[in-house]
């Protein structure tokens, strides 16, 4: 009962929620794909005494038991997430010895609500001192959450606080915000080619990146219908895109590989299968299944990279419609290179 009068509250008051953060929040302009850094203080917050919010379902940012790690003064700051983007917010304390939380959320962008009056969010993450060891991780001064986007923006509010009652302190607040860029320019006619496929058999295409286009609107690729890859990753496909057609004969499998000629030459790979050859980027609604291979960000345990890329697709008793596009990364739009397409 306590619980459901709380939460009354908590809507009532935000129903007179601010028409913009007040000034208390202060606002950090992030820069999309680079890391923006600011400088504040935990004098210049104060403390958020009633931290039932935190722990409730609707918000689910860090739970009662750790209220102590977030009972020191809390400043407050707000910045966009743009649609199609991840955001890691870190919290670096000057002094290596002062123990530090943070927290950030992401609500509507005509939502300016703080806490304690913050009824709901889209995502809460929360980062503390641990309790005890983390078996395989290690942890230092800083803390650091991640949020991200999709189909739509947000506004976020990070929350600087400090634990065991600190109230003072010097820290860095630094923001790496990797999102798609984009890009007004008008889209040039795909260029498509015949790439035959045969049960059994692997067949080898040559090609040039410079026979391809580029694709500036890539938000098909990270949407939940498509699943292809990440806008985060949008750097490893923004160069010239050479589209090949084949087909997946029903309980066979497909493995595609790209094989640069340079094998300095960075270059990426997608296919994805659909019933229709009209279903094309960049206005691809959906399909049966997409997968992407592109340089990796860091090394895999167990597995090692060389310049080749390789996607796999399969089918049961459905034969479907393969779109392979070989692309290019960070800006590549020439490079000859070798298609390989093996069906079993």
């Amino acid at each position: 009962m306590k619980k459901a009068i709380y939460l009354l509250a908590i809507m009532l008051v935000s129903s007179f929620s601010y028409a913009q953060f007040p000034s208390s929040v202060k606002r950090i302009n992030a820069q999309p794909n680079k890391t923006t850094t600011v400088i504040g203080n935990l004098a210049f917050g104060k403390v958020i005494s009633n931290l039932r919010w935190a722990s409730y379902s609707s918000n689910a940012c860090f739970p009662a038991t750790q209220n102590k790690k977030f009972n020191g003064n809390h400043v407050l700051y707000s910045v966009d997430l743009p649609p199609y983007s991840e955001m890691f917010i870190t919290l670096i304390p000057t002094d290596r010895n002062a123990n530090m939380s943070i927290y950030a959320y992401s609500i509507g962008k005509t939502n300016y609500s703080i806490p304690p009056a913050l009824a709901s969010c889209i995502s809460c993450e929360a980062e503390h001192k641990w309790d005890y060891k983390k078996r395989g991780k290690t942890q230092d001064h800083t803390r650091t959450v991640r949020l991200n986007a999709t189909k739509y923006g947000y506004n976020v509010v990070i929350g600087a606080v400090g634990a065991n009652g600190l109230k003072k302190g010097a820290f860095k607040i630094k923001i790496e915000l990797k999102t798609r860029v984009e890009n007004n320019a008008s889209q040039k006619p795909l260029k498509k080619y015949t790439a035959k496929s045969v049960k059994g058999k692997t067949k080898i295409y040559s090609g040039n990146l410079s026979d391809g286009v580029k694709i500036h609107d890539l938000s098909w690729a990270s949407s939940s219908s498509n699943a292809c890859f990440p806008a985060t990753q949008n750097k490893k496909f923004n160069g010239n895109h050479v589209i090949y057609l084949t087909e997946l004969p029903k309980y066979s499998e497909m493995f595609i590989t790209v094989i640069p000629e340079d094998k300095n030459a960075n270059m990426s790979i997608y296919a994805y299968s659909t019933g229709s050859y009209s279903n094309m980027v960049p206005k691809l609604a959906s399909c049966v299944s997409c997968e992407a291979e592109h340089k990796w960000d860091y090394k895999k345990r167990g597995k090692t990279q060389d310049h080749t890329r390789t996607v796999r697709l399969n089918a049961t008793n459905n034969p479907y419609k393969v779109v392979i596009g070989v692309v290019g990364a960070n800006g590549l739009t020439k490079g000859k290179f070798n298609l390989k397409i093996e069906v079993k």
